[in-house]
């Protein structure tokens, strides 16, 4: 992990942009709405910012985790992380996903068109792996990403797009794929030259894009 960090210049910005994203909202939601952020990992962590709102006589508190799609080992954490912080008189909405949402799918689709991909070009769209077992024990976070997906490509027009995921974890239990580093060498077997890729299941820059797909991914392709 400090190799990955020092390959894309030392930190990661996801505090940094997380907290504009807050900025962002502050700024749309008005002086009377408090917008705090809490991180699960790092400072500034959950508790604490639940503790800033309840100081100040919040009584209702609507938690948004910045990831689009559900997922038991990730969105689910996080309120909990919330819920144990949370007194008793304190009530927490949980905005569970917005996968779907027409601003999201919206936002991606900008992107992409952006670029404006090549008629021989594939273009992937990526998300985090998850271990399959969660998969089979009925969480939804597969279907949801197919959805982002589905979203994404309809408003840009896509005839055809791909799925992959990417930054399993050095665990020896299968994760749910196909590995994006897979698809690449799959596709290139059969004579794709470009690929664009997509990256559906964050709503900023971080390691898994700086360094998985910008440097790792990156490295694949021209190997390939």
């Amino acid at each position: 992990m400090q190799h990955n960090y020092q390959a894309i210049g030392g930190r990661s910005p996801l505090t940094t942009l997380t907290l504009a994203q807050a900025d962002a909202l502050r700024a749309r939601l008005g002086p009377a709405v408090p917008v705090v952020v809490g991180m699960r990992n790092w400072t500034p962590f959950i508790a604490e910012a639940v503790g800033e709102l309840t100081a100040t006589g919040v009584t209702r508190i609507v938690a948004i985790p910045l990831a689009p799609q559900f997922s038991t080992l990730s969105v689910a954490k996080y309120f909990e992380a919330a819920s144990a912080a949370l007194p008793p008189t304190t009530e927490l909405v949980r905005v569970e996903s917005f996968h779907a949402h027409p601003l999201l799918l919206d936002a991606f689709a900008e992107r992409v068109r952006e670029v404006q991909p090549e008629p021989d070009e594939d273009v992937v769209f990526t998300a985090h792996s998850l271990p399959l077992r969660v998969i089979r024990a009925g969480d939804r976070y597969a279907t949801e990403v197919a959805r982002t997906a589905r979203g994404v490509a309809a408003l840009v027009g896509l005839g055809r797009y791909r799925r992959a995921f990417q930054s399993a974890g050095r665990t020896p239990e299968p994760w749910i794929g196909l590995d994006l580093g897979e698809l690449l060498r799959y596709r290139a077997a059969r004579g794709a030259t470009r690929f664009l890729i997509v990256p559906i299941g964050f709503v900023c820059d971080h390691t898994e894009i700086l360094f998985d797909l910008d440097v790792q991914a990156a490295s694949v392709a021209r190997e390939l």
